[in-house]
């Protein structure tokens, strides 16, 4: 039995720290990201690149901080070693993390980070900015240089997976459909959602990741919104049920949704389910080499409105789009959206999960993840079977 049939305390019981995990990211291939990105300055006539904290810091530099009100990122000139500017008083913590031989640029609170950019960089210079940064900082650099966007440098390198960027993307899935099957078998009636995800985030944590980044739940009727509902649900017997969560890897995320029966759901559930794995296979299919992200939006959408749903975002039919990128931001470019015109190439990862929804009745989505090859897609994991069958 894949649905119920166990106990949280059994499941957990059984569950070990993962026996062979994927190679961190080395020093080695940080040092290929920046010059490469250093190349790529050159193509768009930029001196120098910032990137902000967040995923893109952390994919040149190893630094996992997030964004606060202080100005913390790497500055990279064409040449010469980077610099990475933060609050003096920070320095300790962020020389425990930094993956790479930089110089520091350190402001003390009474001081402007931007000031201390323009004495290291000519004030003339043209500057690339990371596009995630706050307009508080844009603005005044942009006074201080000639700013460009740095997203053909930043979007153009993290879009394209490396090989031990893709490992660890495989651990990270892998490792959450395998909390995803262990979910399904705690399954009871009365069970509820807040329990459940309790139980989701003890698990990533038991195979070794730092618990869920995520987690929906949702049964009957909530799973027609595409992101539940508040409260706290108690599950019964013919629902439907609808999990979506993840964990990341050195930095690197999983994102996974089943939606499957619990007892027996009606017939017309069923044959939209069914829809549901059709339009999913159709986005799978068209993800190849050289076609538009947008294509396989178009792909997905062609299913639904064969069978009399949407069109475009009309309910009942897919509200959003079929799927995104994925990396060290669980959404990131590119997209799988109508005007996302970039180019698939190998080594691209996206969501595939063109939900349908009924409104106010029901939702389903099934969500796995798939990475561009030479010659097609690849699937990162194996999609659900069958509504009553959510694992192989």
């Amino acid at each position: 039995m894949t649905i119920g049939g166990s106990t949280i305390e059994a499941e957990l019981a059984s569950l070990r720290t993962w026996e062979a995990p994927a190679p961190r990211i080395s020093l080695n291939e940080r040092n290929t990201r920046i010059e490469s990105a250093r190349e790529r300055l050159d193509a768009i006539g930029a001196d120098a690149l910032l990137v902000h904290a967040g995923p893109s810091l952390r994919y040149f530099t190893g630094v996992t901080w997030s964004p606060t009100e202080r100005l913390v990122a790497m500055l990279l000139p064409k040449s010469g070693k980077p610099w990475i500017v933060c609050p003096a008083f920070e320095r300790g913590s962020l020389e425990a993390e930094l993956a790479i031989d930089a110089e520091l640029l350190l402001w003390e609170e009474d001081q402007s980070p931007v000031k201390l950019i323009t004495e290291v960089l000519a004030r003339d210079a043209v500057l690339a900015i990371d596009p995630l940064l706050p307009f508080l900082w844009s603005e005044l650099l942009g006074a201080a240089f000639r700013p460009l966007s740095a997203a053909p440098v930043i979007d153009a390198l993290r879009m394209i997976k490396s090989p031990a960027e893709l490992a660890l993307m495989q651990q990270a899935k892998t490792m959450t459909l395998e909390v995803h099957r262990r979910a399904a078998r705690i399954l009871t009636p009365g069970i509820r959602a807040s329990v459940v995800k309790r139980f989701i985030d003890d698990a990533h944590r038991a195979l070794g990741a730092a618990g869920s980044t995520f987690c929906a739940v949702q049964f009957g009727t909530a799973t027609a919104f595409p992101h539940g509902l508040p409260g706290d649900q108690a599950l019964e017997e013919d629902q439907l049920v609808l999990i979506d969560t993840g964990c990341t890897i050195d930095g690197y995320h999983s994102d996974i949704t089943r939606t499957y029966a619990f007892g027996q759901v009606s017939d017309a559930i069923r044959a939209t389910w069914d829809l549901e794995k059709e339009a999913q296979a159709a986005a799978f299919a068209a993800c190849r080499p050289g076609e538009p992200c947008e294509s396989v939006d178009y792909a997905a959408r062609a299913v639904l409105e064969k069978a009399g749903l949407g069109p475009d975002y009309r309910l009942p039919g897919l509200p959003h789009r079929t799927g995104h990128g994925i990396g060290l931001a669980i959404h990131e470019p590119a997209y799988l959206v109508r005007g996302d015109r970039t180019p698939l190439a190998p080594g691209m990862c996206f969501s595939n999960e063109p939900m349908i929804v009924v409104p106010d009745r029901y939702g389903i989505r099934l969500e796995d993840h798939m990475y561009v090859t030479e010659t097609g897609a690849a699937w990162f994991t194996e999609p659900q079977h069958s509504i009553d069958r959510p694992f192989a």
